[in-house]
């Protein structure tokens, strides 16, 4: 655009025309809101021709349907909330729609974002470019998909246990998962609740995009503080990245987790890129005696996670969770039975749960005094097949032996639990085709840190591969 090679309006149209060419397969954006962008564009142009040119003048992208936009449904996949339309903007979309962005419509969800797929009775199934029977993700796989489709160059997401990483994972894309507390989530709010600023304990929202570059780019539009929330005169600036160049970057790789294998393909993939690395020149480590217990640390995750979506639980499934826990076994410490208690949690127990994540942060600083990046695999598998079956029945299989559905959320948990922020970024395809993502996770604030290596990985090995569309 900047060339004057290609108008917004031409790069709407081109994006428009993807949608409709292959949307209907793939389900990906559950609201077009064409004429809108369209006229978006042609004031983007016109701002254009009067030099008035913003950080996203005329890009075309797509926002997950969590997020209040004016006109535009945001159900988060509840059928009683069907016609639930918001007459304003998330202020995260207020920001991108001020500097330029062209929103072509909200992509779908699982219902109550509560889901590692993205289906619901209201907007149906999203399917993985990749392999239309396997799912994107979730719980904001809608975006990835537009964004692995070519609906646009960017997208915004949300994730509390990987909803952000395991869909940019599955469909081959770039996802940032920020330091707990950055982007202001105000407007990403359950139907029904008006769009007031939001104080998380896990959730965070973050940018999507096809480069790692684009994911800097949108880090920075949102990264200004909240004015309508309490100590947003407080925060500090965030800095700027540790390296510029890839060979200085001190990287630890965990290609498993204690409470979850993970598949071999997997493995293989990030193995290999710590091996690339090392030929890079950059200082590579396979363990260190300053990890945390990441078995203890996914149980307190698990355990404040469920406390989180259990405070949402109509009456008589909290009631039904409230009996599951009395039918436990005291000495049951599954990773099955954590999630079960956390779901009702009292607020004792989330308090010394809080005191835990305390303890856990502090050794993440010792950590990262020694280490800039930590490799970690985003889920235990590629993408996997379509599952509608009932969650107890679900099982998740690595290497032919099945695991719990929710165990994969041990990985997820690593970054979430002590807020620390985590970029995606695709490392190729598996021996069956389908994408492989690494999470590289970093300090407290060093979201331009992991979001850099993320570009110079880029740079030197290559990045996001369209898929056999």
């Amino acid at each position: 655009m900047a060339a004057g090679r290609v108008s917004a309006v031409e790069l709407a149209q081109a994006a428009i025309a993807r949608i409709e060419r292959y949307d209907g397969a793939l389900n990906a954006v559950c609201a077009r809101d064409f004429d809108r962008a369209l006229d978006a564009a042609r004031a983007a142009d016109a701002a254009r021709a009067r030099g008035e040119v913003g950080p996203l003048t005329g890009v075309p992208m797509t926002v997950k349907e969590s997020f209040h936009v004016a006109g535009l449904p945001s159900t988060w996949g509840f059928p009683e909330f069907a016609g639930a339309v918001p007459d304003t903007d998330a202020l995260a979309v207020a920001r991108v729609k001020a500097a330029g962005a062209v929103v072509l419509g909200v992509t779908n969800v699982p219902l109550a974002l509560g889901d590692l797929q993205t289906y619901n009775d209201i907007h149906g199934t999203t399917a993985n470019p990749w392999d239309v029977g396997r799912t994107p993700g979730g719980s904001s796989g809608g975006s990835a998909a537009a964004l692995a489709a070519g609906y646009g160059a960017l997208s915004l997401g949300s994730d509390i246990g990987g909803s952000l990483r395991n869909p940019a994972h599955f469909c081959g894309v770039h996802a940032h998962k920020p330091t707990i507390g950055l982007l202001p989530a105000r407007g990403h709010t359950p139907p029904g609740l008006p769009a007031l600023p939001v104080e998380h304990e896990l959730a965070v929202i973050g940018p999507m995009a096809r480069s790692a570059a684009d994911l800097a780019l949108l880090l920075d539009l949102l990264a200004e503080p909240d004015e309508l929330a309490l100590g947003a005169a407080y925060r500090l600036a965030l800095p700027g990245p540790r390296h510029d160049a890839l060979e200085r970057f001190r990287v630890l790789v965990v290609d498993t987790h204690p409470s979850v294998p993970t598949s071999s393909a997997v493995r293989a993939a990030i193995d290999r890129f710590a091996g690339d690395l090392a030929g890079a020149g950059v200082a590579v480590a396979h363990g260190s005696p300053l990890l945390p217990d990441l078995d203890a640390a996914a149980r307190v995750y698990l355990r404040m996670l469920f406390s989180e979506l259990g405070a949402t639980f109509p009456p008589r499934a909290y009631a039904n969770a409230r009996a599951a826990v009395e039918r436990l076994d005291a000495d049951d410490r599954s990773l099955d039975a954590e999630r079960t208690r956390g779901t009702v949690l009292s607020h004792r127990e989330w308090m010394h749960a809080a005191d835990g994540r305390a303890v856990l942060r502090g050794r993440w600083r010792e950590l990262f005094a020694e280490f800039d990046v930590v490799l970690l695999p985003v889920t235990p598998t590629p993408a996997f097949p379509h599952d509608h079956s009932p969650f107890p029945a679900r099982r998740i299989d690595i290497d032919g032996t099945g695991h719990g559905y929710f165990d994969q959320l041990a990985l997820a948990g690593v970054a979430t639990l002590p807020g620390l922020p985590a970029t995606v970024l695709p490392l190729g395809t598996s021996p069956d085709g389908l994408p492989i993502g690494v999470q590289a996770i970093g300090p407290a604030y060093g979201d331009r840190t992991t979001i850099r290596f993320a570009e110079l990985v880029e740079r030197e090995f290559g990045g996001f591969t369209p898929p056999p569309l």
